[in-house]
């Protein structure tokens, strides 16, 4: 009797060293088949995915070195990316994750000093000119028309190298002297942007003083 229970012990303490070296096989496959599909989306220019892949690691072991190391890179790429869109505080958020892994990283306390500068830098432009965006934006798409006309310069002198017919380059020259115009007039625009953004925007125009009643006596 007394070695039955024996065996049975036994058998029970071999079962858990097997579940538990498989739990611990388990734990790993996952850990690394998370780490390397971000590995290939850090590879592809793709931050989010890989910020993705690298937390799914973590959740499963939150000390696996590359899975920290990876995810700290992609956090601050997604940031950076973030940044430069002018999604402020959403870079601010994904770098706050990554200093939670590293608290240590340069790259991401570097960033997050760029990117706290920029948005004081924008709230003061805001403060001073709200309408700055959308002038920014009329300027910009200016400049993507002046791009369209210069193809078209482009284009007619290619027509003459097979053409050769001085029609085509007369054309040339006519939108050369419209771009060389258009370039003057967006150079003064963008000139006055500069100076509205520096000093505030345009002030509304003041109400006529009232005018002053008769010094007469009255009747």
């Amino acid at each position: 009797m007394e070695d039955n229970r024996v065996a049975k012990l036994a058998i029970v303490l071999c079962m858990s060293l097997v579940l538990s070296g498989c739990a611990g096989n388990i734990e790993r496959w996952i850990v690394n088949t998370r780490v390397h599909q971000g590995d290939v989306a850090l590879n592809n220019d793709n931050p989010e995915d890989a910020v993705i892949a690298y937390q799914l690691a973590l959740r499963v072991n939150p000390r696996d070195p590359r899975a920290q190391a990876g995810f700290v890179e992609a956090s601050a790429d997604e940031a950076q990316a973030q940044y430069t869109h002018g999604y402020f505080d959403s870079g601010l958020e994904t770098i706050a994750r990554g200093l939670r892994v590293d608290p240590a990283s340069v790259r991401l306390d570097a960033l997050k000093t760029q990117i706290e500068s920029a948005k004081l830098k924008q709230e003061i432009v805001i403060s001073n000119y709200p309408t700055y965006q959308r002038a920014g934006q009329e300027l910009r798409l200016s400049y993507e028309r002046l791009s369209a006309a210069n193809k078209l310069l482009i284009e007619s002198l290619q027509r003459f190298g097979y053409t050769y017919d001085v029609t085509d380059l007369t054309r040339a020259i006519r939108q050369s002297y419209e771009l060389q115009l258009e370039v003057a007039h967006l150079t003064n625009r963008l000139i006055s942007y500069r100076e509205l953004v520096q000093t505030g925007g345009p002030q509304p125009a003041a109400l006529p003083a009232a005018t002053s009643g008769s010094l007469l006596p009255l009747p």
